[in-house]
């Protein structure tokens, strides 16, 4: 009788420890905007970075996305200096939120040139820190249609030159993205203006919520196009119950996901790590949710 019961014991054992495994085996890549309290300028990054992208690896989140560019640098150091930090940490660097879109001046005249030579730059940096994608994070609502042309015309240029240095240019969208232009949605127009050669939209599935549209909808409309999602809710993930992430994970293939990343914009706790822990806990726990979606 006691053997058996030790056996018994020991298969559970066995079987806790492979689904503790299988767990840490998901690839789950955080926003780095997510702990901007902690890490999110040049000083913060300096002094905190190791303990806390540490804590982060430990709590089983495998990569980063970045979300402070600025004349060559990534949170104040050289894109050599920020892949190895982040590396030293146990994770990888994959992808990086940065914009420079057109000014007035620009829009009207529909001159690229001294934008194009930021994002030359850009670029650079960006493939020196390992990156695999690279993605525009915001852009205002034009007031015509045809100013909307010059910003998709524009962002097939830059995505162009970002394709030519062997990486992926997205666009993120918030809600305001679902607003119209001249009748036309400005989401819906954005797609099916740009080339999926050279950009893909990086689906915030929230803000997709909060613009009253739904993301697995847009996958059927567009499949293919959502490259990269941004896996986001209210606070802590799947706390709220508004965004339906089962049916979204599901289909993924339909949208063309290669990735995701989750985001914390507003904890429910005042301690943001606690409100990470219970994010990626959530997704350890989520059947629906794969080990790793990379192609």
């Amino acid at each position: 009788m006691k053997r058996i019961f030790f056996v018994a014991i020991a298969a559970l054992l066995a079987l806790s420890c492979n689904l503790q495994a299988d767990a840490k085996k998901k690839e789950v890549c955080f926003q780095m905007y997510s702990v901007r309290d902690l890490i999110g300028d040049a000083g913060k990054y300096a002094q905190n970075h190791e303990k806390v992208l540490k804590q982060l690896a430990d709590m089983g989140y495998t990569a980063v996305e970045a979300a402070n560019y600025g004349d060559g640098k990534l949170y104040g150091v050289s894109p050599e200096q920020f892949k190895a930090d982040i590396e030293a940490a146990g994770l990888k660097v994959l992808s990086s939120h940065v914009t420079r879109n057109l000014n007035d001046d620009e829009l009207k005249s529909k001159n690229f040139t001294e934008a194009l030579k930021w994002w030359d730059e850009c670029i650079d940096a960006h493939k020196r820190a390992g990156m695999k994608y690279m993605v525009i994070p915001w852009c205002s609502v034009p007031k015509t249609l045809a100013d909307l042309q010059t910003i998709c015309d524009f962002y097939n240029q830059v995505g162009k030159k970002v394709a030519a240095a062997g990486m992926k240019l997205g666009y993120h969208n918030h809600s305001h993205e679902f607003q119209k232009v001249e009748g036309k949605v400005m989401e819906d127009y954005m797609i099916e203006h740009t080339d999926p050669n050279y950009l893909f939209f990086q689906m915030d599935v929230y803000w997709t919520v909060r613009g009253q549209q739904s993301p697995v909808d847009y996958f059927n409309k567009y499949p293919g196009r959502f490259v990269l999602l941004h896996i986001k809710d209210n606070s802590e993930i799947g706390q709220s119950g508004m965004v339906g992430f089962d049916a979204i994970f599901s289909n993924f293939d339909k949208a063309g996901a290669e990735g995701w990343v989750l985001e914390l914009e507003h904890g429910s706790t005042p301690d943001i790590l606690e409100g990470m822990k219970q994010s990626i806990d959530y997704i350890k726990k989520a059947k629906f949710v794969k080990a790793s979606y990379s192609k």
